[in-house]
């Protein structure tokens, strides 16, 4: 079933996590841009590069003709990750404020468009990097990536920061789109079990999302009983350990398990699931 992504609310998002990008980037120097992020292969410098060409492209122009060897290249592991790292390549030779200046420049421009676009054009099926949906749930996705990127910047350079607000919501309502696939699927849920990740923001919980198993997986609303296991975590731990970006051993101590502790370490083992 095709999603119903609210448009105005997601293209604010998109206006935020791009002008906290933004006044980020603008305040590194050209040497942390040089600094590697917690994405193998990947520098400061490569994941605003990523965000420019995506953006890019998505505004119909051409991409580069680059060709990417996969084998000097070990983190490249699909077609979107070659896709991604023509970009990436071609950018490299650009100092970083001409890629500041190209990310605010398309940035802007992709944000006046999507502001105009209608709510039919909004709706219509698209591709996805998550198979064929609507363009807003496309645009949603994309407030997910450019806010993980902004992290990955950010942890480059020790600059921790933007984990609340419109952005983050809408990345956990992304990120709430998976969760029934890995409790059920990669965690190997059985029926009847239930599971309620309570995320965290300065100690309180801000966001409860809840994942039911009966004939599949599946996030809902509310449980019907008690959880059989809730795992309580800071929303920055959450979205890191779901976006791969540590390993499943990392951040441990920092998440609290109440509940079926065989189930919480399933689910905590397979927690990753981005591409």
């Amino acid at each position: 079933m095709a999603s119903s992504i609210p448009k105005d609310r997601t293209v604010a998002a998109l206006g935020e996590v791009w002008a906290s990008l933004g006044e980020l980037l603008g305040d590194l120097t050209d040497a942390q841009w040089r600094l590697p992020s917690p994405l193998p292969g990947w520098s400061v410098q490569d994941n605003a590069s990523h965000i420019v060409g995506t953006e890019t492209t998505l505004a119909g122009e051409p991409g580069p003709n680059v060709d990417v060897d996969r084998q000097a290249n070990e983190h490249v592991r699909n077609d979107i990750g070659a896709f991604n790292e023509q970009w990436v390549e071609a950018l490299r030779v650009v100092p970083p404020n001409e890629v500041l200046s190209r990310f605010r420049e398309i940035t802007g421009a992709r944000l006046a468009a999507l502001e105009q676009m209608s709510v039919e054009e909004w709706n219509a099926e698209s591709f996805t990097p998550a198979g064929k949906d609507t363009y807003g749930r496309f645009m949603q996705i994309r407030v997910f990536d450019c806010w993980l990127h902004e992290q990955d910047i950010r942890d480059a350079v020790g600059r921790p920061g933007h984990e609340t607000g419109l952005a983050v919501e809408v990345v956990l309502d992304e990120m709430a789109t998976a969760l029934g696939f890995v409790v059920g699927k990669k965690a190997g849920a059985s029926a009847g079990e239930s599971v309620t990740f309570a995320l965290t923001d300065g100690g309180a919980v801000v966001r409860q999302l809840h994942v039911e198993v009966g004939e599949r997986a599946a996030v809902v609303a509310a449980l019907s009983g008690p959880a059989t296991v809730t795992l309580t975590m800071p929303v920055g731990v959450m979205t890191r350990r779901c976006a791969g970006r540590v390993g499943p051993d990392d951040l441990l101590d920092q998440v609290v398990i109440d509940g079926d502790l065989s189930l919480a370490s399933s689910i905590l083992a397979n927690q990753s699931y981005t591409i």
